[in-house]
């Protein structure tokens, strides 16, 4: 059964988790990895440019973090940690509270010194979540910069210097509580001697929420729900990529959230449609992918979804030989860790 959770877990020291990004950018260690034979060779991210083919075409999520975690007070003076998960309506977004329980429907949050915002609760959804309606004078977003924080998982335990840093420099627009990391080793210089080999870069967008990071808890992957993620993907994005599937280029996916929304806008003739939406597609060993041919992603956890969607790209077996590998030769893992590409 290739879905059993026990065969996607690995052994990873806590050393390796990385807590600081590398600086500059593009200076992380990169694996490169052939999916069908399994073959290994090391550089660093900057020489990708070698790897990648004049014509290939290079498609990047080029969603934007916002600064989702919030600290405020209850009218009653409690503390409360407020994360913003997804927006409703203009005001009105779930969210994840810490701690949640004491908390009852109609009872307030005040939010910043002079509480430039104030948070109503106005119900309970049944997963937990809950759903909050925010007053504020001026612009949220701009009041959300101030007083927000980037929410950065909960395995980096350093404080973050500089909150662009948990940014692609290529984001332009989203509500996403993640970033897409794959893209955090891309410099704008890089990017620039990549359009100049004659490879075309396209930006499609996926709101990165936490369920591409939710725990996989049930044996059997298969029973594993995955939550839905708003994405889109413009006509023009979808023109390209066809026409260069139909001349034989490759299309290069910069992360697994790239990934995913590519996969999940294919009708049945194989050709990516235009899209806005959203999608839950899981992404596990059996999957027969239908756009993409080559992926740069991050290492990810154990026992995770991502993990099984890079062993379903090449096979569980070299995967989990490559991470051992990783982990033999001290890379660094996850959001702020190395990066592979798997060819």
């Amino acid at each position: 059964m290739l879905t059993k959770l026990a065969d996607y877990n690995y052994y990873l020291p806590d050393e390796l988790i990385g807590q600081k990004p590398r600086e500059p950018r593009d200076h992380s260690r990169l694996m490169i990895v052939d999916k069908n034979n399994g073959k290994i060779e090391e550089t660093l991210f900057y020489n990708i440019i070698d790897y990648l083919k004049k014509d290939d075409i290079l498609v990047r999520n080029s969603t934007k973090v916002i600064p989702a975690r919030l600290f405020g007070h209850k009218e009653s003076g409690g503390l409360i940690q407020v994360l913003l998960l997804k927006r409703i309506e203009k005001d009105i977004w779930e969210c994840l509270l810490k701690p949640a329980k004491k908390l009852k429907t109609g009872q307030k949050i005040k939010i910043g010194e002079n509480s430039e915002l104030i948070a109503e609760l106005l119900s309970i959804k049944e997963d937990g979540n809950r759903i909050l309606a925010f007053k504020y004078d001026g612009i949220f977003e701009e009041i959300l910069d101030k007083l927000g924080n980037m929410p950065l998982p909960p395995y980096i335990i350093e404080k973050l210097s500089e909150k662009n840093r948990y940014q692609t420099v290529y984001a332009i627009r989203g509500e996403s509580i993640a970033a897409p990391t794959a893209g955090l080793h891309f410099t704008k210089e890089l990017l620039k001697k990549i359009e100049s080999k004659g490879i075309k870069i396209l930006d499609i967008f996926l709101d990165v929420g936490l369920g591409t990071f939710r725990p996989v808890q049930v044996e059997d992957a298969k029973d594993h729900k995955m939550h839905e993620e708003t994405f889109e993907i413009s006509s023009e994005v979808a023109d390209i990529i066809n026409k260069a599937k139909k001349n034989g280029q490759r299309i290069v996916s910069v992360g697994t959230t790239t990934t995913r929304a590519l996969e999940s806008a294919v009708n049945i003739n194989g050709d990516v449609i235009p899209y806005k939406g959203s999608t839950n597609i899981f992404i596990y060993p059996e999957y027969r992918f239908k756009v993409i041919d080559a992926l740069i992603t991050n290492f990810h956890l154990p026992k995770s979804t991502l993990l099984m969607l890079v062993s379903a790209f090449s096979t569980r077996e070299i995967m989990l030989n490559c991470y051992g590998h990783a982990v033999g030769n001290k890379y660094h893992f996850f959001s702020f860790g190395d990066a592979m590409f798997i060819k």
